[in-house]
């Protein structure tokens, strides 16, 4: 099916779309051309999040009974489904998010790839055998899943994200209730579209679209939803965890991120600048791992910020479907505004621009930016310490390795940091010293691989931890029996 601007999505409610009891809809609209509504999306209320909610309670009653095994199978049909409509998604995201096509079909075929890792683990084992001071007595541990489970994801990653959180909520007993950024909701339907293509059993998966302040605080406060899992900003993490607490449901947060990249003195310089701008700028720098901070020593500071530059200067900004795009635009005209704002802000705390920070030419009527790098950055400006979430490098002169790994740690946030270097004593200090989730060395700061657990330090998670086999200690809760002959 190819893709068709200007189309109605509804809510997909006990295995049926269905309509908004509000009779409302908003319009989702292209930020590579803002004339451009992609679709149209519902504006939901809480009565529909209520119908949403019983229809996922009554569904898990028989959903937590199938074996792993079988419930695998649905997820193999989901993933079947998907790579059928692989270039229908990833054109849909392109056009509604504005990432471009190539970034797209990568991420649409690593939705693929997670839903066939999570069908797998249903047949893996999900206890102990412990031994009892009871010699006549069996003891062991089982896990349950948790309910009914909230998934509140971003509009960066509408594919990749929804996917790696309702995957092993759906395999581990649980049934889900999406609520999707609204700038990517139709993306999102997309997604909907083929779980119900494989048929999973109605109200096992449902998807409520609706404003923040609607859907997602009714998640937090719906005491039919028994977890809650979330991708986001800090702000919108925090509200999420204290209404968790405050009716006892588990929450798992996955937010902000300032992720540093290292560029000690003995550094491959090339490899360090193609990753350096790969990390920081693809998706528009609209990744929670994307580089932010780039560290360099003195030693090799000038050359490097050259070859940076010279590379940068290189890259086309344009309509994400256009082959010869590089970077497509910002998401929306807030987050066009908010890089703006923070590149004015970098020049009025003194640091300076070298390239970039406009809103280019002849790109049309999007949301567009010009990739931006700054000079002179002190740690304590606030292009240093605040998360901008968009194509603004700022780099940072260091002296001493170890004024490099401190200045690293200077940050509330400790999601993912990278450094290239070939000195074997810098990579094991940088391993152990950084205070960071994702640890990469001699690679970008933004690669995250779906069998391995992601989740940040200090204020970027709950400290818990999503994808790989690490999924299973939040969607699940440990059961220890004891059985007496």
């Amino acid at each position: 099916m190819a893709f068709q601007a200007g189309e109605t999505f509804l809510n997909y409610i006990n295995g049926e779309w269905t309509p908004s009891l509000t009779g409302e809809v908003d319009s989702s609209i292209n930020p590579s051309n803002k004339s451009q509504i992609v679709g149209y999306i519902q504006r939901s209320s809480r009565e529909d999040l209520d119908h949403a909610a019983a229809a996922a309670k009554q569904a898990s009653i028989a959903w937590r009974k199938l074996s792993g095994a079988a419930r695998g199978e649905y997820l193999y049909k989901v993933a079947n489904a998907l790579e059928k409509r692989l270039d229908e998604v990833a054109e849909t995201m392109t056009r509604e998010m504005g990432k471009t096509f190539p970034e797209a079909k990568g991420e649409t075929a690593r939705g693929v790839a997670i839903l066939r890792y999570y069908a797998g683990e249903g047949m893996r084992k999900v206890g102990d055998v412990i031994p009892s001071t009871d010699s006549e007595a069996l003891m062991f541990t089982t896990r349950v899943p948790l309910g009914v489970v909230g998934v509140i994801t971003p509009w960066n990653f509408p594919v990749a994200i929804p996917i790696w959180k309702i995957a092993p909520a759906l395999i581990y007993g649980n049934t889900v209730i999406l609520k999707p950024a609204s700038e990517t909701a139709v993306t999102a339907a997309k997604i909907m579209e083929c779980f119900h293509e494989a048929s999973l059993p109605a109200g096992v998966i449902n998807m409520v679209v609706g404003r923040g302040s609607e859907i997602g605080q009714g998640i937090i406060e719906h005491k039919g939803i028994n977890g809650i899992t979330f991708t986001g900003s800090n702000e919108t993490g925090k509200r999420i965890a204290m209404g968790a607490i405050a009716r006892g449901a588990k929450y798992q947060l996955e937010m902000g991120g300032k992720n540093p990249v290292i560029v000690a003195a003995d550094a491959d310089l090339d490899l360090a600048v193609e990753a350096t701008i790969s990390g920081g700028l693809r998706s528009t720098g609209q990744k929670c791992t994307a580089t932010s901070r780039v560290i360099v020593q003195s030693a090799v500071y000038e050359t490097f910020k050259q070859k940076l530059v010279e590379r940068v200067k290189q890259l086309k900004v344009g309509d994400g479907m256009d082959s010869q795009t590089w970077m497509g635009p910002c998401a929306s005209e807030s987050q066009q505004q908010t890089v703006l704002s923070y590149v004015e802000k970098g020049i009025s705390e003194g640091a300076t621009l070298l390239f970039g920070g406009k809103v280019p030419n002849g790109t049309g009527d999007g949301f567009y930016v010009e990739p931006a790098v700054f000079d002179d950055v002190k740690p304590e400006m606030t292009i240093a310490k605040e998360e901008i979430f968009g194509p603004v490098l700022a780099l940072i002169k260091v002296d001493t390795f170890e004024e490099a790994i401190q200045t690293a740690n200077d940050s509330e946030f400790g999601l993912s940091a990278s450094i290239f270097t070939r000195n074997i004593s810098n990579m094991l200090t940088f391993v152990n010293d950084m205070e960071a989730g994702l640890v990469r060395v001699n690679a970008e700061s933004a690669g995250v691989e779906l069998q391995a657990p992601f989740g940040g330090m200090k204020q970027s998670s709950s400290h818990s931890r999503e994808q790989g086999q690490a999924a299973i200690e939040f969607f699940t809760s440990i059961k220890t029996v004891f059985v007496k002959q």
